[in-house]
């Protein structure tokens, strides 16, 4: 049942006013700013006249923080494209409504708080790639809608979306316990859209691409990896890609995700902190918890494991194989692939060896299709399962080709492409799917490291150039930055936006606030000491002294200061990253 397509947020001193402007409609959303009360009326309802008008395109929810509730609306959206004629959107902008009016029942600290608090939503919101639709379920693939009852289809769209995928549930809590309100509830979709109009041998066809970011076990790259106790994993991403033709719809869809066992890897100013694997929990628990949600959602796993052989990693990859030995279980096949060996010296037409591997796997899994008169001609048994480290870069590699495979195969059933002709052959086909694949590796990288992905080079003009090693040295150390001193604002920030943090209602009087634990004055010193070092020694470089061997005493001194601080510093560099402080705070190096 579809959600209201657009609306008119009318706003007074005490309520909120929230009336559709779909024909025909004759319901009025109302919102006490005091008691915080919900109530549906008819068209009827007396709407003040000095009431402000905005124009609003759904509504993400309501959030509690230090002063109250605030409602977040949508207030600009643009059109990604349509799937089976239906309307797909880009959130573009939100607002953030505060409830009440006053805050003078607050101290001066609650007040920052609250401010703090207010940056952490309003960070999340700008995060690119927010999606909707207000009649299509973009949380579930293809496969699954078509594998349901007229029941369920016919069910309202919060109620039937996959929660795995909706990253405003925690905030549509309020909404969804009132089932009359279900036209104003709004599943959103945090991942990747994309819609494009194709041509191949002048027959027109659309391609789509669709990845959906988990918000189970979400967060930031370093502070959230591996599984949790029901199997959730880390960076856990479903990717769909599908094609519609006159009426036919193909689809293919992979999942990514953390290792799935119990490891972390928390920064502390090293460029690649070493993973550690928990020595206190059941690995083959967590491992076990992952695979069999796996199995139920998707049928037969194959996993594509890309870590490294040697190193930091290796430990990993051999932990990883061996819970897959142990649970000897012959739905799952397991594909190791040293990515970073296999492919040095820029050899990436070394990843045919991974492909041609998984030649017979993809053969026998398949994919789906349904004809235009609903008939099911195929279905997909079984996905590949990828991951690296950060189930990023060489993760989305690997899966654009496995998608181009899968594509050229239903792009010949569908007779689009002749039997003697590739998908490579079709230049500006080409050109559209190595982008698309591209952009998102990007806005999946973004939302979990900060920056673009690494190696898009390869993905968009299939080589690995000068160029892009240049700007994925840049991206590696904006990563750097990020990873180490933002990333636990940004941590935060997920955690409150998806409920995994919620502020207590004496958070405002008597508890004391999370945000108002400080460093120990230690740990705040040594950076200026280091800073004041290092520019005393650029001084005495910059300024000569009466004798040489005076201005080399002096250099010498606040050169050998600046090391000696820098190298406390790092040292003790998990004191000096910038750590979560609210849900994650209690965790620690395992």
């Amino acid at each position: 049942m579809a959600v209201h397509e657009s609306m008119i947020l009318h706003i007074t001193d005490d309520k909120f006013y929230v009336t559709p402007r779909d024909s025909g409609t004759k319901e009025v959303l109302v919102i006490d700013r005091i008691s915080s009360e919900l109530t549906l009326e008819g068209n009827d309802a007396q709407v003040p006249p000095y009431a402000i008008r905005k124009g609003i395109y759904g509504i993400m929810g309501m959030i509690r923080l230090v002063t109250g509730p605030y409602l977040i609306v949508i207030t600009k959206r643009s059109k990604v494209g349509e799937i089976n004629r239906e309307s797909i959107w880009k959130i573009d902008a939100t607002e953030i409504l505060e409830y009440r009016n006053t805050n003078t029942h607050l101290t001066e600290d609650q007040i920052q708080d609250n401010k703090v608090y207010l940056g952490m939503v309003d960070a999340v919101l700008h995060t690119e790639n927010f999606f909707f639709s207000t009649t299509y379920d973009l949380t579930h693939t293809v496969a699954r809608l078509n594998n349901t009852s007229p029941e369920f289809l016919s069910m309202p769209l919060n109620e039937r979306a996959d929660q795995r995928f909706v990253w405003n549930g925690h905030l549509l809590r309020e909404l969804a316990n009132q089932p009359e309100l279900h036209r104003f509830i709004l599943p959103v979709l945090l991942g990747f859209v994309g819609i494009k109009s194709c041509s191949i041998n002048n027959k027109q066809f659309d391609y789509i691409l669709i990845s959906r970011r988990s918000c189970f076990r979400a967060g930031v790259r370093y502070y959230m990896r591996g599984v949790d106790s029901e199997g959730h994993a880390a960076n856990y991403v479903e990717t769909e890609q599908i094609v519609q033709y006159q009426g036919n719809t193909a689809s293919f869809v992979q999942t990514r995700g953390s290792v799935p066992m119990f490891w972390s890897q928390r920064p502390n100013l090293k460029y690649k902190p070493t993973p550690l694997l928990s020595h206190t929990r059941k690995q083959l628990d967590g491992f076990q918890r992952h695979f069999d949600s796996q199995i139920v959602n998707y049928g037969r796993q194959v996993i594509v494991n890309l870590l490294d052989h040697k190193g930091a990693e290796d430990k990993l990859e051999k932990a990883f194989a061996k819970s897959v030995y142990e649970t000897e279980n012959n739905l799952i096949r397991y594909e190791s692939f040293d990515f970073h060996f296999e492919c040095r010296k820029m050899r990436w037409d070394r990843l045919s060896i991974l492909i041609d591997r998984l030649a017979k796997d993809q053969e026998d899994m398949g994919y789906f299709m349904m004809l235009r008169d609903g008939t099911v001609k195929r279905t997909q048994e079984g996905v590949f399962r990828t991951n690296c480290i950060d189930c990023l870069d060489r993760t989305n590699v690997v899966q654009s080709l496995l998608a181009r495979k899968t594509l050229q195969e239903q792009l010949k059933e569908f007779e689009v492409l002749q039997p003697n002709q590739s998908v490579t052959d079709q230049t500006h086909f080409e050109y559209t799917f190595r982008n698309t694949w591209a952009d998102n590796a990007d806005y999946l990288a973004k939302q979990y490291t900060g920056t673009g992905a690494l190696k898009t080079d390869y993905t968009r003009t299939g080589k690995r150039t000068k160029m892009g090693l240049i700007k994925d040295g840049y991206n590696s150390s904006i990563r750097y930055y990020k990873n180490n001193f933002s990333d636990g604002f940004r941590q935060d920030a997920i955690d409150l936006f998806l409920g995994n943090y919620t502020i207590d209602e004496g958070e405002a009087y008597m508890v004391p606030s999370p945000l108002q634990k400080q460093k120990e004055a230690k740990f705040i010193a040594l950076p200026v000491v280091a800073l004041v070092a290092f520019s005393m020694c650029i001084i005495c470089l910059l300024i000569p002294a009466a004798e040489f061997y005076q201005q080399a005493m002096y250099v010498l001194f606040w050169g050998a200061a600046t090391l000696l601080t820098l190298s406390i510093i790092y040292y003790n560099g998990v004191e000096f990253v910038d750590r979560p402080k609210l849900a994650q705070s209690k965790l620690k190096m395992e």
